[in-house]
């Protein structure tokens, strides 16, 4: 069972940046698809990006052209380099691995203030 770590969350400005990492244990971490998910208090758990074990990616319109997600598989790593946020990117930021099952962090609290 792959066990995943989040960091990097915080409190930033408008128009700022951070970068979130996820950190996986496991030995199988490269057939994985990994992905970032949020979830906004009173709101549903929504799709950031993922990126599959071949390197394709995917992102929620919102986070297009603002997010980047990576991963390092010698690592064991996935990151999501955030630019320009939002106070609407304000949210608990979950790391997911998916193969056959779904595996999740505890999640980073990314507040973005105005």
């Amino acid at each position: 069972q792959e066990q995943l770590v989040e960091s990097g969350g915080g409190l930033v400005q408008a128009g700022g940046s951070l970068r979130l990492s996820c950190a996986a244990s496991g030995s199988v971490f490269s057939i994985y698809t990994m992905g970032w998910y949020r979830q906004a208090p009173g709101k549903q758990r929504e799709l950031v990006a993922t990126i599959t074990s071949t390197g394709s990616t995917n992102y929620a319109d919102a986070m297009k052209g603002r997010f980047t997600i990576s991963r390092d598989n010698a690592k064991n790593t996935v990151s999501l380099q955030m630019n320009d946020l939002k106070p609407e990117d304000t949210a608990v930021y979950y790391c997911n691995a998916k193969r056959i099952e779904s595996y999740w962090g505890k999640g980073t609290l990314v507040t973005v203030s105005s």
